[in-house]
């Protein structure tokens, strides 16, 4: 399941079977994993490092859109395809629907 294509009250999270951090060796974000690393670019690490289980996709897309200003399609549309990629991947869970009251 691509999260793009679902609601953006998912809630997206690191799979268990890696570990973010930053690396200051690689001057990056990475992604560490029993095989190894990825070194990630700085649009990947800016929101993988939102993906906690606690933000939503909505949430999360707002965030960056406050802190890179710029054509919020562009954005939107860039947060959602790499959300896709990642969660492809296996780096990310869907994450759970927030609740609605």
């Amino acid at each position: 399941m691509t999260l793009a294509s679902t609601a953006t009250d998912r809630r997206p999270q690191l799979s268990p079977h890696f570990m973010f951090r930053w690396e200051a060796s690689q001057d990056a974000y990475i992604l560490l994993y029993p095989e190894g690393l990825i070194k990630l670019n700085p649009s990947a690490g800016e929101i993988l490092k939102r993906c906690d289980g606690q933000h939503t996709v909505a949430e999360l897309i707002a965030e960056l859109q406050d802190a890179f200003p710029g054509p919020a399609d562009d954005i939107d549309q860039g947060v959602r395809a790499f959300l896709d990629v990642a969660t492809d991947k296996g780096w990310l869970h869907a994450g759970e629907l927030v609740k609605k009251s």
